[in-house]
């Protein structure tokens, strides 16, 4: 290919990638839960007719990016090409064949050109309900968990399925936000798709088939020499959890050859009762971009990068097999990157983060009027995050949310959505553990019911009996906890009652230090007494 070819394949991948942007802005801005529009739980892609992710938008999760991304091939294998028309939309929140639980769900859009199908648009994002118990870990099997919708047609040649619409309508605490949801993003792809015809009318092109040679070979190129790069060997890494009441040992073993980046969690205790399980299409997902963080973190997500890396397990808690309940994959999941970064920190000594909070604290609050009070029945979902790891060089970032990177929602658009009242939300000085770089702090929050309601929660968190350990001599970051205003404590899983007049106190755990603690240098001690980030500073 000549120099200006090549330069015509670039600029065209970087409009693909706007395009996918464009797809994932969409979605923020239609969407009718606040998961999406405010957090940015969701992703967006374009893939081609080999249902191979082409470009992901930077909007979005790595949970839902890369599980997406194999995604696309199950909508494929489901529904045949010649069932494909111009106008199809297709849908499901299978766990094993979406994204790892049934409140995520994801969508598949082919795109032709024609009569030629050029490739696919997907895209997926977190609803407020699906039915059932609710989002949390009291489950006992995925069928508790809420209403489970196949691999089938949204949509047929522009025509919505009513009888799913109105199925779904009946199995959801909120259907107008959900069917909200559902329409965003099925016009999420109809946006991509528009956008990718605009692009190709412009270049010339009858289909994607070059232009995704010249992706997936570069791509490939890059990946195969950063991987030549790094240390051959295994690697192992084990970790606790706090589980659902008792401890959960994780375990990651990383094996670095010529051409490939292997890593195997056998060892990992086996499924859990409580749904707090993982398919392996969210371990998958979350061991991936811990790797890429650390073996290419500027070269392009796609499926060529995705390539470089393989991740097998047994049976077990995070290669958890139908019916296991799923609904909190997350809080495993989340675990996942810092799991494989400890592997992979004794294979690179010196530069891999600490331990962070890791999964994000999630709640769930289903409000209501007191008894003989008028008042607002409401579903309320709030995302927060606890502290990261110190880095090498660097603090922790405080109160991010890594790894998931969704945004941290306005409390004013929480409160919005029903009779909720966040009182307090504020750093945890102290949270941080210690180290010659400080460990990010975790948050204080405090919520209630609005006067005259009352709430239960669903709680979903962890790192309250396991702390985020330090690295290389750093200390251990804060516990987490959960408990009314009045000290009573609260279990840090499961559905729970908050009375009216009482008010939810929670501590987010902090992230571990990295480097001996007296190795921190007196003006950065100094800045975090001023700043209030440490017991006893000024406030």
């Amino acid at each position: 290919m000549s120099q200006i070819g090549e330069i015509r394949m670039q600029v065209a991948w970087n409009r693909l990638i706007s395009i996918v942007e464009e797809q994932a802005l969409t979605l923020l801005r239609t969407a009718f839960s606040t998961s999406v529009r405010e957090a940015g739980d969701l992703s967006a892609g374009v893939f081609d007719p080999k249902c191979r992710m082409l470009a992901q938008a930077v909007t979005g999760t790595p949970g839902h990016v890369n599980s997406m991304a194999e995604a696309v091939k199950h909508f494929a294998a489901e529904i045949p090409r010649e069932q494909m028309y111009p106008g199809d939309t297709y849908v499901t929140n299978d766990p094993w064949k979406g994204t790892g639980h049934l409140h995520d769900i994801t969508m598949v859009s082919p795109s032709f050109r024609g009569d030629e199908l050029v490739g696919f648009f997907a895209c997926t994002a977190h609803v407020v309900d699906v039915g059932g118990r609710g989002f949390g870990a009291d489950g006992k099997s995925v069928y508790e968990e809420g209403i489970q919708i196949p691999i089938m047609k949204f949509a047929e040649r522009g025509e919505v399925d009513r009888a799913l619409v109105a199925l779904i309508r009946a199995n959801v605490r909120e259907p107008n936000q959900v069917i909200g949801d559902f329409y965003s993003l099925a016009a999420c792809n109809d946006v991509g798709h528009m956008r990718l015809m605009e692009m190709m009318d412009e270049a010339g092109y009858a289909n994607l088939d070059v232009l995704g040679e010249f992706i997936m070979s570069r791509t490939h190129s890059a990946m195969m020499e950063r991987v030549a790069e790094l240390p051959r060997g295994n690697w192992s890494n084990d970790m606790l959890t706090d589980g659902y009441d008792t401890p959960i040992r994780l375990v990651a073993e990383v094996q670095i050859s010529e051409r490939k980046v292997n890593v195997d969690f056998t060892g990992t205790d086996g499924m859990s009762p409580w749904g707090i399980n993982v398919p392996l299409t969210y371990t998958k997902a979350y061991a991936s971009y811990a790797l890429k963080c650390v073996v290419a973190p500027d070269i392009p997500n796609n499926a060529a990068s995705l390539a470089a890396f393989d991740v097998s397990s047994p049976k077990n808690i995070v290669n958890a097999e139908r019916p296991a309940p799923v609904s909190l994959r997350h809080i495993i999941g989340h675990m996942i990157p810092d799991l494989v970064l400890g592997a992979l920190a004794k294979a690179m000594p010196g530069k891999i983060p600490a331990e962070g909070a890791g999964a994000l604290w999630n709640i769930h609050i289903s409000a209501r009027p007191v008894k003989g009070r008028d008042g607002q029945h409401a579903e309320v979902l709030m995302f927060n995050s606890g502290g990261m790891g110190a880095r090498p060089g660097l603090d922790g970032l405080a109160a991010t949310a890594f790894p998931s990177g969704v945004h941290t929602m306005p409390i004013e658009a929480t409160e919005h959505t029903g009779p909720v009242v966040i009182w307090r939300k504020e750093l945890r000085p102290g949270s941080g553990g210690d180290g010659q770089y400080r460990g990010g702090l975790g948050q204080v929050m405090e919520v209630s019911a609005l006067e005259g309601h009352e709430f239960d929660f669903s709680a979903m968190f962890d790192r309250v009996t396991q702390a985020a350990r330090g690295r290389d001599g750093g200390k251990d970051g804060a516990l987490g906890s959960v408990a009314l205003d009045d000290g009573t404590k609260l279990r840090p899983k499961g559905w729970q009652h908050v009375p009216a007049g009482k008010r939810l106190i929670l501590k987010l755990p902090g992230g571990g230090g990295f480097g001996a603690p007296e190795a921190r240098k007196k003006d950065a001690r100094e800045a975090d007494e001023l700043k209030g980030y440490v017991v006893g500073g000024l406030k």
